[in-house]
């Protein structure tokens, strides 16, 4: 006698049971390829999906900013609200990635995140073919050259070759030297901004570090008018005694300054006029530089 009533249960066709298993299976496949891809796209993306994506967008952001920022200038950019974003910020100043502008709610970047861009530049898997366009530069212009950073008030040698000539400095990668009396720092400021740059003078420790070492803002200002002109920075016996230094602005693809070219020679071998003469060499060597940073 057949079983009737709502107890009765019904099997299904084999061919239905294939079906729904088939039909089950790409979603389900689909929600793991989903959730893999949920990664967040740091500027301008869709979705910031996890705490640590979150953090690497606001450090992205902070880095690629002129000006300090604060969670009200990255909320609405990043997609996020401003109570995440400022939660985020707090966190990563606590762990020093970022630090706060005195006095304000906005940030810059922090000692570790300095550190942590500059190592990555000193140990680039290209830091090979940087020495080799280094190189040849000094073989063409036979003084000593750098490839140097800005990391907070410091400028910071990452790259470095030696000429051959036993009268020479001594300096190392890694080695660092104030902004405001070498020709790559003049460079630096008087490329950046007039806020950043008069933010960065007043943190720094305008020491004279020779009879020539400028302290003067206004005659500062004045130079890195005239640098900012020409792209060239020099410094006669400003830093040490007996130096000069030039360097020539090395440029990141949106165009902006990210390091520079620079050379030093002792005045029994060059003058503050024939230095001059090395800057189409730099410049040429700059841009090879520019494709390993």
């Amino acid at each position: 006698m057949p079983v009737t009533g709502t107890s009765a249960r019904r099997k299904p066709a084999p061919g239905a049971l294939m079906a729904s298993k088939a039909n089950k299976r790409p979603v389900a496949s689909f929600d793991r390829r989903e959730k893999a891809m949920r990664v967040a796209k740091l500027e301008d993306g869709p979705m910031l999906s996890s705490a640590a994506a979150r953090a690497l967008a606001i450090l992205e952001a902070v880095s690629r900013s002129n000006e300090p920022v604060s969670a009200v200038d990255l909320g609405p950019r990043l997609g996020l609200p401003k109570a995440t974003v400022h939660r985020q910020m707090l966190l990563l100043e606590e762990i020093n990635f970022l630090q706060r502008e005195p006095g304000t709610r906005r940030f810059i970047a922090g000692e570790r995140l300095g550190q942590m861009s500059l190592e990555t530049l000193i140990n680039t898997p290209k830091k090979a073919e940087r020495h080799a366009v280094l190189q040849a530069l000094v073989d063409e212009v036979q003084e000593t050259c750098n490839v140097t950073v800005l990391v907070g008030n410091e400028i910071v040698y990452i790259g470095r070759v030696e000429c051959h000539w036993p009268l020479r400095t001594h300096f190392h990668i890694g080695s660092r030297v104030p902004i405001h009396c070498g020709a790559s720092g003049k460079l630096f400021l008087s490329l950046m901004p007039a806020a950043k740059r008069r933010r960065l003078l007043r943190a720094a420790a305008l020491k004279r570090y020779t009879e020539k070492t400028v302290l003067d803002p206004d005659i500062i200002e004045r130079e890195l008018k005239h640098i900012r002109s020409t792209k060239v920075g020099i410094d006669v016996e400003e830093f040490v005694h007996g130096l000069i230094g030039l360097a020539v602005p090395v440029f990141d693809r949106r165009g902006r300054i990210c390091a520079t070219l620079s050379m030093h020679a002792p005045t029994l071998r060059v003058t503050a006029e024939s230095v001059l003469d090395f800057v189409p060499a730099l410049r040429r060597a700059a841009v090879a530089i520019s494709a390993t940073l």
